[in-house]
């Protein structure tokens, strides 16, 4: 009899922010605290075609286009919501 062990995947995450909005900021930090690798588009640095097709994308998850949109799994978070995103992550929430 094999026995074998799968590791459960981890999400696929990618953090919709702004280089300098501090609500960007502290959802960075927590997902670095959690140690989640995630994909960070500061959307005020693209350019032209590059900007306009990530704000497309963004619409798909969060048609107000706010920032920080945190899209987990393809399901979106907008703002800086710890609990939510943590919730999204199966991650315990601080406290807990």
């Amino acid at each position: 009899m094999t026995t074998r062990h799968h590791e459960p995947a981890s999400p696929q995450v990618v953090l919709y922010a702004l280089s300098t909005c501090s609500h960007c900021k502290a959802v960075r930090q927590l997902l670095d605290q959690l140690g989640i690798v995630y994909d960070e588009i500061d959307v005020d640095l693209l350019d032209g075609g590059a900007r306009e097709q990530t704000l497309a994308e963004i619409r798909r998850h969060n048609s107000r286009v706010a920032f920080p949109t945190t899209v987990i799994d393809g399901e979106a978070v907008v703002g800086n919501k710890p609990q939510a995103i943590q919730s999204r992550l199966g991650e315990p929430k601080k406290g807990d």
